[in-house]
This record gives C-alpha cells, sequence and structure tokens, in this order.
C-alpha cells in the first residue's frame, strides 16, 4: 500500500481486522499458501496467539510465515541471528501439546524479536560487537524467562547500534540496519532491528534495551509502539541481569509492538501484572511542555503533531499547557557524565559474570564503529566528582522536578514528538563520528538531536511510552510519547490503548 494512497488510518485497521478475520478461519484446512501468509504476519500478538491456541492456525505455520518474511526481507539487515531450527521445533512442540489437550501459556506459539544485547541460553549474544560473537550464556536473562515459560519462542537476535551507543543502528561490524518504510532511512536506535522487524511484519514483539530513547526512538522513526518501565523509584520495573550493560542507573529492557495492547501483554508476563484496560480519555489532563519538547521541531513532523494533540482535545483530553523550567540545563549536567562513567565498571562486571574468557579492554579493542570507539575514549575523561554530582545532585533535582510538575498541574503525563524530526537518511560514514542531520535547513549533529525528548525521562528514571502519531508528508512514521510518574506504567499503558484507538494504526511499509 502506498503511503499516498486514499485511505484514512482508521479506514485501514477496520480493512486490516476483516481481513485476518477471514484469514485465521481459513487457516486451518490443509497446508498453508502464500496468500494466507501475508494475513498471518499482519496479525497482532493477541490475534496469533488465539488462532493457535483455536487450532484455526499452527504454531508451526505461522512460525514458517514469519521465518518467509525475515528470509525475503534480509537486506533490511534487521537480525544478526535468525533462529530458524530452533523456532520451528519449538513451536512443533506447541503444537503437540495442543492437541494432547495441555494447557498452554499466556504466549504459546508467540515468536520474539529480541535485541542483540539480551542473554538468551545457548545462543550468541554479540551486544552487535564481534568481540562478543564467542558470547554464548548459560541462562536466559531473567526478563525473557517469564516469556519463555508462558510459550514464547526466540525468533531472531536482531541487530542494533554496536554495543547500544548510538542511535542510528549504523553499526560497523554486522552492518546497517534500514527502516521498512524507506530502506534509505535509518530506523534510530540504538534497538533498531528489533523495530525495524516489527514494523515489516517479521513478528508482532520484540524486545529492546533503552538507556537514553533507545526503546522509543526506533518505535518513533518505524511507526510503532515501544515502552520504557519505570527504572527511577529504587526498585526496577524489569530485572536488568543479564543484559550487555551501558549503566545501571539509566538502563531498562523494554517491549515493542505495533500496538500498545500487545506491549501492555507483554509488560502483564514480564512484571505478573494484570494488563490494564483502555483507559477513558474524558477529561484526562496531559501536560503539554512546549519550551524544551516542542522547539524546533522538523516542520513535517510538526504538523502530523498538532493534528494528533487536536484527536487528543476532540476525545476529551484536557491538555494543559505548561513548562517544565530547567529541565534542558539541569539534563545536560547529568546526562553522558552517568552514562560514561558506570560504562566500564559495568561492562566489565558482566562479562566477568558470563564467565567467557572475554574481557573489557579485549571488547573495547575490538569495537568497529568509530563514533562507539569515541564514545569509550570519552568514557575514561570523565572525574568521579563530575559522576558523584550527577548521581547525588542532579538526578534528584531531575527528579524533584517531574514529581512537582505533575502534582502542581494535575496531570497523569506529559505529551511530547518522541524525536523532533522524522527518518533521515543513513549516512555511510556515520559510524566515523562525523554524523550529522538536516533540520529545518541546518546541519545539526545527529544523537543529541534525536535524543533531546527522551534523555530527561530516562535520566530520571520515570516511564515512557512512545506511539505511533501519523505519517508525515514524504511517507515517515512519527511518534509522540508520553511520560508519567514513576510507577505509573500501566496508567500510561491504559491511555495509550485508549489514544491508538483514537488515532488508528498505520498503514504497514510499502515492501
Amino acid at each position: 500500500m502506498s503511503t499516498n494512497d486514499d485511505i484514512t488510518r482508521r479506514d485501514f485497521a477496520k480493512m486490516t481486522a476483516a481481513v485476518t478475520v477471514v484469514a485465521s478461519g481459513a487457516l486451518g484446512a490443509g497446508r498453508r499458501t502464500a496468500k494466507a501468509a501475508a494475513p498471518a504476519r499482519a496479525m497482532t500478538a493477541s490475534d496469533a496467539i488465539g488462532a493457535i491456541a483455536r487450532g484455526d492456525l499452527t504454531a508451526e505455520e505461522y512460525a514458517g510465515a514469519l521465518l518467509a518474511r525475515a528470509d525475503e526481507l534480509k537486506d533490511l539487515n534487521a537480525c544478526i541471528l535468525l533462529n530458524r531450527d530452533g523456532l520451528l521445533e519449538a513451536a512443533r512442540a506447541i503444537d503437540v501439546a495442543r492437541r494432547k489437550g495441555d494447557k498452554l501459556g499466556r504466549l504459546a506459539g508467540l515468536p520474539l524479536l529480541v535485541k542483540d544485547n539480551i542473554d538468551t541460553k545457548g545462543v550468541p549474544t554479540t551486544g552487535g560487537t564481534k568481540a562478543l560473537a564467542g558470547n554464548r550464556p548459560k541462562q536466559h536473562a531473567p526478563v525473557l524467562t517469564p516469556l519463555f515459560e508462558s510459550g514464547a519462542l526466540l525468533m531472531a537476535k536482531t541487530n542494533m547500534h554496536e554495543l547500544a551507543f548510538g542511535i542510528t543502528s549504523t553499526n560497523a561490524a554486522y552492518g546497517f540496519v534500514k527502516n521498512p518504510y524507506n530502506k534509505a532511512m535509518i530506523p534510530g536506535g540504538s534497538s533498531g532491528g528489533t523495530a525495524a522487524g516489527i514494523a515489516a511484519r517479521m513478528s508482532p514483539v520484540g524486545l529492546g534495551s533503552d538507556t537514553g530513547g533507545s526503546v522509543r526512538i526506533p518505535p518513533a522513526l518505524c511507526g510503532i509502539v515501544g515502552l520504557r518501565p519505570s527504572v527511577g523509584n529504587g526498585k526496577k520495573r524489569y530485572p536488568d541481569r543479564g543484559v550487555v550493560p551501558i549503566s545501571h542507573t539509566r538502563d531498562t529492557v523494554g517491549p515493542m509492538a505495533r500496538t500498545v495492547a500487545d506491549v501492555a501483554l507483554l509488560d502483564s508476563v514480564i512484571t505478573g501484572d494484570a494488563a490494564p484496560q483502555p483507559a477513558s480519555l474524558k477529561g484526562v489532563r496531559i501536560g503539554v511542555p512546549r519550551g524544551y519538547f516542542w522547539e524546533g521541531l522538523d516542520a513535517e513532523l510538526a504538523q502530523v503533531m498538532d493534528v494528533a494533540l487536536a484527536h487528543l482535545r476532540d476525545s476529551g483530553v484536557v491538555l494543559v499547557e505548561a513548562d517544565l523550567e530547567g529541565i534542558g540545563d539541569i539534563n545536560n549536567k547529568i546526562s553522558f557524565p552517568i552514562a560514561l562513567y558506570e560504562v566500564g565498571p559495568d561492562l566489565t562486571a558482566y562479562l566477568a559474570a558470563e564467565g567467557n574468557g572475554i574481557g573489557f579492554d579485549q571488547v573495547v579493542a575490538g569495537i568497529e564503529s568509530k563514533d562507539v570507539a569515541g564514545a569509550f575514549a570519552a568514557a575514561k575523561t570523565i572525574p568521579k566528582d563530575a559522576y558523584d554530582a550527577a548521581i547525588t545532585t542532579g538526578r534528584p533535582q531531575l527528579q524533584k522536578l517531574y514529581a512537582d510538575y505533575f502534582k502542581a498541574n494535575g496531570v497523569d503525563a506529559v505529551v511530547f514528538p518522541t524525536t523532533p524530526l522524522p527518518a533521515r537518511p543513513i549516512n555511510p560514514d556515520g559510524d566515523t563520528g562525523k554524523d550529522t542531520v538536516e533540520l529545518n535547513g541546518k546541519e545539526v549533529p545527529t544523537f543529541p538531536t534525536y535524543i533531546r525528548n527522551t534523555d530527561p525521562g530516562s535520566n530520571a528514571g520515570i516511564p515512557g511510552l512512545s506511539l505511533p502519531a501519523g505519517l508525515t508528508k514524504s511517507g515517515l512514521p512519527v511518534g509522540f510519547e508520553l511520560d508519567g510518574p514513576v510507577g505509573s506504567d500501566l496508567r500510561l499503558l491504559a491511555l495509550g490503548m485508549a489514544i491508538q484507538t483514537t488515532l488508528g494504526v498505520l498503514p504497514p511499509p510499502n515492501i
């Protein structure tokens, strides 16, 4: 479908639902056909799980359809490793259990895309760098355990910015990831492979990791949903062991999907919380902090955002115009001192726990992306007193600013563009560290420009949910983000489900 087709997103959503219902009823008869594969891969996770449980679709057929899609779109370079044999074997076991009448898990037969910095037992976890190609974890990362125990299946380890130190997924070691909506464009990073694979219908769901925006920036640029869960209340919502780290203060795993409901499903399984129902939007108060988050936006993106805000108003949302005064200055004092100071000891500890004989110096020496090598060099220059000040003074100040804002304005969340601009062309020299993008006629540095809006919430440890706002005139997705008080993850998901119902879904990429 061309992005120029005369069809609204709401109309497209209705069409997709109708096709899925018709297709799922026909899938139980005989072997799958090529025509049936397309509706199968268009299913949401919830729809696919239901079809498998009913016997309308076998887990093996579903896995085969998604593997075929991944093979068809190899040029996106979304995957570092495709777990073909393991996925099909596990899918067959699900089918055998269903035929025997065994009770199936909540996610039975659901293939997952997993960012390749999240440990998978016996399957390499490279962190997107060749020095870790031989890293075969002895255990799954704890965040994966409840998903696999509920019947989810490992489909692929996905490509990423090398060692998660970037937002383009322009990886010199394993190749550049491409955006499904325009293969000349970046998909965002560092979780670009997972986002690109979900948008391209290789799987409806997956996991990434987020230090400063990496499960929100790729979803925004690829037209899907991403959740950064709470980390700032002394206890992380998701366990973070078994993940190649940058910063124990800032890092978290986060789920991504094409729908907020599917993100909520994964969140429910990981945490054990009941998945929320869509909220009523009537009378909900949401802050609009224009003074920092809405400045200097790309012109096409700004038009999409204005339309999205109008939809929120029409749905009964009360938009409260109120700034987070001084947030940029506070955030800038703590962002890099925390991440760059912690990466050395945190990565060293991870490698020691893996027991794979690979040391920190070996990993650093093997970095192929020059921008990432530059970041590790910069990490050596961060003085301890700057880090201590960021942790003991700056971060609490930022957290208090957010807490006071939510309370004083009586808002459930703030809303803003996830990124100030849509996807930009892949820069083949972007891994050299000399990477800029065009924004309103000026060349600006890529990394700080894209993380500008996602970084403050990351440092404060509050939850953030990015969901599709629409397509630009150029046919590129853009996202808007809801950030809420620490611990308000379920409320954000409930609001997100209602908002996505209001806005509709994006048409799939024309690939």
